[in-house]
């Protein structure tokens, strides 16, 4: 197979995202990117060989920018986080839809399973970072930055779950209460 020049894989990841958000998830195909892209179809295939390739490259940009952006300097604002989680939650979120899809997809699929857990494991990662910028030391005594970081990934994740199928899922509220549980743990900070 000849090696495309025509476009770059992370110009199709941004196509990808566009084709999902016009098309939806049911109608989301490579064949689609790449009318999108205005390339062959072969172009896609060269560099995403399935479907939940391509998806796995979209959630992780999507996660690479969103957590890359908060991970910046030496401050961290959990507001700023709140508010970048929030944006990415709400009864259409393309981008919860596509991970719980491959969650359930990586049951039975092992390379899907290893590039979540590896996405995973960054996420939590760059939340116990930035969560030992927020405070310098855990509010509460025996519960590791670590920890701290898989608690608010899974947090932000269940309040996406919840806003997927409840077209009335109170996102506003629950947002602003969980800041101020954060601010309110800010307060602890030291443990008790």
């Amino acid at each position: 197979m000849a090696k495309p020049n025509v476009i770059q894989k992370t110009d199709l990841v941004q196509y990808a995202k566009q084709c999902l958000a016009e098309k939806g998830i049911e109608n989301f195909t490579l064949r689609a990117v790449a009318e999108k892209a205005g390339v062959a179809q072969g172009t896609v295939y060269y560099h995403f060989r399935t479907k939940e390739q391509l998806v796995l490259e979209m959630l992780q940009d999507i996660c690479d920018t969103s957590w890359g952006n908060l991970s910046e300097g030496e401050h961290f604002d959990i507001k700023q986080a709140l508010e970048s989680a929030k944006s990415r939650c709400h009864f259409d979120s393309y981008f919860h839809k596509l991970l719980f899809t491959l969650t359930v997809s990586s049951f039975t699929n092992e390379k899907i399973r290893k590039q979540l857990v590896q996405m995973f494991d960054k996420e939590n990662k760059s939340l116990s970072q930035n969560m030992k910028k927020q405070w310098s030391s855990s509010p509460i005594r025996g519960v590791s930055f670590d920890t701290w970081g898989i608690v608010m990934n899974a947090i932000i994740d269940g309040i996406a779950l919840q806003a997927l199928v409840s077209k009335d899922f109170p996102i506003d509220k629950t947002y602003e209460e969980l800041e101020h549980l954060f601010i309110g743990l800010s307060e602890m900070e030291g443990g008790n």
